[in-house]
């Protein structure tokens, strides 16, 4: 859905330096665009205010903390009314592990992403969904073994060009 506040070329610029870096002071922000920093910070609030600018937080590296597991998992529905898939939707919600839900199209209905201690952590997760009896027919799961490519900031320049 496209925010109540029009972007400029300006506002595009404070979102591509904020996802760079979340952490710059405003008077390094507005140099980096070309502003003053009093407009800037008028800007950034706006930003925020419309909801285009949703949190601040640190990435995280997990590799430097522990051993873990990333799994794709593909999951059906046995019945595909609206309230199963509300039904599924929320009973995962709060599942640590889970990462990101997508209702998607094509020969399966949810692709899920779980980060997990172990094989054996990720595979407990799952027993632990399948004994809530929340509507899975079948699940398949894809154990990641390398991410050569993850991209946390979003393209804008190029999603918002003509």
């Amino acid at each position: 859905m496209v925010g109540s506040v029009r972007l400029d070329r300006i506002d595009i610029n404070i979102l591509v330096q904020l996802q760079n870096d979340g952490r710059m002071t405003n008077v390094h922000l507005a140099d980096a665009v070309g502003l003053s920093p009093s407009p800037c910070l008028q800007r950034v609030k706006r930003l925020e205010a419309a909801g285009y600018i949703t949190a601040f937080q640190a990435r995280l590296d997990l590799a430097k903390m522990m051993e873990s597991v990333t799994v794709f998992t593909e999951v059906t529905l046995s019945d595909h009314r609206r309230e199963d898939f509300l039904r599924f939707e929320q009973s995962i919600r709060e599942i640590d592990e889970l990462m990101e839900c997508h209702l998607i199209s094509g020969g399966y209905d949810y692709l899920l992403r779980f980060i997990a201690r172990s094989i054996t952590h990720y595979q407990s997760v799952m027993e632990q969904l399948i004994e809530r009896e929340i509507g899975i027919e079948k699940y398949f799961s894809y154990i990641v073994i390398k991410s050569p490519i993850v991209k946390e900031q979003l393209p804008l320049r190029t999603l918002l060009s003509g």
